[in-house]
């Protein structure tokens, strides 16, 4: 169920990308600063204090290469993790780099997902505002259907791999310490850079103020 789930996440997004235009995806950037905001909540609730149960600087690297690791693949990404695509619309071939970029992204934050914490449900709110942003681009510039769906098919499918991989491989559970900090940095990378990005002149007008603190309380409380 957990692997569908993760999967309906970009389904929705793409479905809801169709019925958009462009005027209302600027109300996209109140729920990004929510999703950025809960993702970053579980991050520091729930992941943190599970990785520091044995403090050791050695989970410090880990984290400082998960951030480094986001900053590499947004180079090539363009930012596509937190709601921001840029597509040459003169140029309709597959693009594959963003494809491998995103992918790699959506395949690391699989692994810490578990029963004992609720990043199922911070991914999947994560997952349904950037799948919106990444479909209605792909959309209005032009790609074709098939393209686009070839696309979005294989990123949803990659969060669940992920998943898959930590929960049934064993030899993922010698370093899943390791990998889980990893994926901290990638999480903290993003979920600041949403909260960041979401307001014209890095300003927090209140709406998107109360969504984040709507999204703290939120994560703290599940």
């Amino acid at each position: 169920m957990n692997y569908l789930l993760l999967f309906l996440a970009v389904a929705v997004g793409y479905f809801i990308a169709l019925f958009l235009k462009k005027k209302e995806l600027r109300n996209m950037e109140v729920f990004l600063a929510f999703s950025g905001a809960f993702l970053l909540s579980i991050t520091v609730f729930e992941l943190l204090p599970e990785v520091f149960e044995t403090p050791s600087k050695s989970i410090g690297v880990y984290i400082m290469l998960g951030i480094l690791l986001q900053i590499f693949l947004e180079f090539f990404s363009k930012g596509a993790e937190h709601g921001h695509v840029h597509l040459h619309s003169e140029n309709k071939h597959f693009p594959w780099i963003l494809f491998v970029s995103l992918s790699v992204h959506a395949f690391m934050e699989g692994f810490p997902i578990s029963e004992e914490n609720n990043l199922l449900l911070a991914i999947i709110i994560h997952k349904i505002p950037v799948a919106i942003i990444l479909s209605f681009f792909f959309i209005t510039a032009g790609y074709r259907k098939s393209t686009t769906l070839f696309f979005l098919f294989f990123f949803a499918l990659m969060t669940p791999l992920g998943s898959f991989i930590s929960t049934n491989y064993n030899f993922v559970h010698q370093y899943e310490t390791q990998i889980t900090a990893m994926v901290i940095g990638i999480f903290l990378h993003v979920s600041t850079t949403i909260l960041f990005e979401s307001s014209k002149n890095h300003k927090f007008n209140l709406t998107k103020m109360t969504a984040v603190i709507v999204a703290v309380i939120l994560a703290y409380l599940i």
